[in-house]
């Protein structure tokens, strides 16, 4: 068998069996603090797919970099087949300043595909989508709810695209959702392009999640190993299946006032159970807040001030758990209405 050739980017060359860490120039600071898009490349002695990890699209969402440092650590990639590139920070603006945003306010996450002559976020959405997504077979990109809310971890995917069906039935978070495919996303654009994206939404904006961090590990490494990049020693099986969710919408607070909530995330709930109630700051009045359907809470607000018609709890219609599901039976469970995507939720 012919040697594996080297896997060459941006000018440099990453042998077989080895690692390299890429800076890919992106900008100047007004204080000409160069910025990179940093990446780092696994490049198996054997021949396999080539695979993308991100994280902090939006740079408020740490637990995604939390997931990759520690996934650039895992002892099992010594056995990796194919090529793996992880990239911790994507957007290094939003990140330094603890913002979701760049620093023209622009969200990311609706800049793609970008463009090499275009807004600081149109750039840097052309750099990443050109030089790293593009080049993969496919990818895991990490995500957390935003500030003042939490997610319970879960996998979202696209009704039509197998691919990722099969990846989120192999990563084994707790939960398997739809979420559509929206103008501008890193989604929308590699999914036209031929790069199936794995969504993987879990946790808080700038805060760690001890349970969300290691079920994303997990995660990805079972992703890994369902895609033959790795083998199964080490490597644990999900302890049960997903739930299947087809819809959700979002309970918002009957009234201004002081949250005290009853139900976390991951519960199952039914129709008529007490999840929360808001009062005055005098404690003479109060409001409930009850469930108006069965299923399971997938998100929260953390924050105990609201105001009326603030988003409070994020349920999810459940289907029955995917035990024995295939990759068909999961799509015809999915194709139902949409679920919220988490950039919609005000």
């Amino acid at each position: 068998m012919a040697p594996r050739a080297p896997f060459q980017i941006a000018g440099h060359s990453v042998a077989p069996g080895s690692s390299l860490a890429v800076d890919l120039p992106v900008s100047i600071l007004p204080d000409h603090t160069p910025v990179h898009l940093s990446l780092e490349i696994f490049h198996g002695k054997r021949p396999g797919p080539t695979m993308f990890v991100s994280a902090a699209v939006h740079g408020d969402e740490v637990i995604g970099v939390e997931i990759s440092r520690r996934l650039l650590r895992a002892p099992q990639l010594s056995a990796l087949r194919g090529t793996l590139i992880v990239v911790p920070v994507v957007n290094s603006f939003g990140f330094l300043n603890r913002s979701r945003y760049l620093p023209d306010r622009r969200d990311l996450n609706r800049c793609f595909p970008g463009s090499p002559s275009g807004s600081l976020g149109a750039r840097l959405a052309h750099i990443f989508l050109q030089e790293v997504v593009l080049r993969c077979d496919f990818g895991v990109d990490l995500h957390s709810a935003a500030i003042h809310r939490t997610n319970l971890p879960q996998v979202r995917v696209s009704p039509a695209d197998k691919v990722t069906q099969k990846m989120a039935l192999d990563f084994g978070a707790p939960v398997v959702l739809t979420s559509p495919l929206r103008d501008g996303s890193l989604r929308a654009v590699a999914a036209k392009q031929g790069t199936p994206i794995l969504l993987y939404e879990a946790g808080e904006g700038l805060r760690f999640d001890e349970m969300a961090v290691r079920a994303g590990l997990a995660g990805i490494l079972r992703v890994m190993r369902g895609q033959d990049m790795l083998p199964a020693k080490g490597i644990a099986r999900a302890r049960s299946a997903p739930y299947i969710c087809t819809a959700s919408h979002w309970l918002r607070a009957p009234a201004g006032g002081l949250l005290r909530t009853f139900r976390g995330e991951g519960e199952t709930v039914a129709e008529g159970d007490l999840l929360a109630i808001v009062s005055d700051p005098f404690g003479k009045e109060e409001a409930e807040l009850l469930a108006d359907a069965p299923g399971i809470l997938i998100g929260r607000a953390i924050l105990p001030i609201v105001n009326e018609g603030d988003a409070v709890f994020h349920l999810a219609k459940l289907s029955p758990r995917a035990a024995e599901a295939t990759v068909d039976d999961l799509a015809s469970q999915l194709e139902e209405d949409p679920l919220f995507d988490e950039d919609e939720i005000i």
